[in-house]
């Protein structure tokens, strides 16, 4: 016999397993050890070969244009990681470094400019009913995000690359050693 309390504790047991799965479906941002070979040129894949290579929050990313939820993991990630560089995390092309990274208070990592302007590349985007500048990798056609400029911010470029941090990979700055 169904009783009032076992549908209770069974919704509840249902919500508990649905937050944890939302969990896991979080974005996080990729880290290694070691810089990444850059491609060399234009790195093309079937729609197959990307879903076996990336994450589904990265494909997502990465592949259609998603954007992951504003002041989530990756962003807290981002904002205690140190010196190092970003990487698209759909090719390995090089993009960002911690010289241009800073906080804008958006929720998603922000950088004033990329680390290799030939790199990334800015084009109109008009979804959603609004004209934005979207930044895509040069390498791969992964979406990357969004660049903004004059918002006031103090730094050399007054620009705000607006970035997915799941569709990056970050490589820590390796320590110098010290100095006898």
């Amino acid at each position: 016999m169904i009783t009032t309390r076992s549908v209770t504790l069974l919704i509840f047991s249902l919500a508990l397993a649905s937050c944890s799965a939302e969990d896991k479906k979080k974005p996080v941002m990729e880290t290694r050890t070691e810089i990444p070979a850059e491609p060399t040129g234009k790195v093309v894949k079937t729609d197959a070969e990307w879903k076996k290579q990336l994450t589904p929050e990265q494909y997502a990313i990465l592949r259609e244009s998603d954007t992951e939820a504003a002041h989530g993991k990756v962003y807290e990630e981002f904002k205690h990681q140190g010196k190092g560089s970003y990487h698209c995390a759909g090719c390995n092309a090089l993009l960002f470094t911690s010289e241009q990274k800073f906080d804008s208070g958006c929720g998603w990592p922000s950088f004033y400019d990329p680390a290799k302007a030939e790199n990334v590349i800015l084009k109109k985007d008009v979804t959603l009913g609004m004209t934005r500048i979207e930044v895509t990798c040069a390498k791969c056609g992964g979406h990357l995000g969004h660049v903004f400029e004059g918002e006031g911010f103090k730094t050399p470029t007054d620009k705000r690359f607006c970035i997915n941090g799941g569709g990056l990979i970050f490589v820590p700055a390796k320590e110098e050693p010290a100095k006898k």
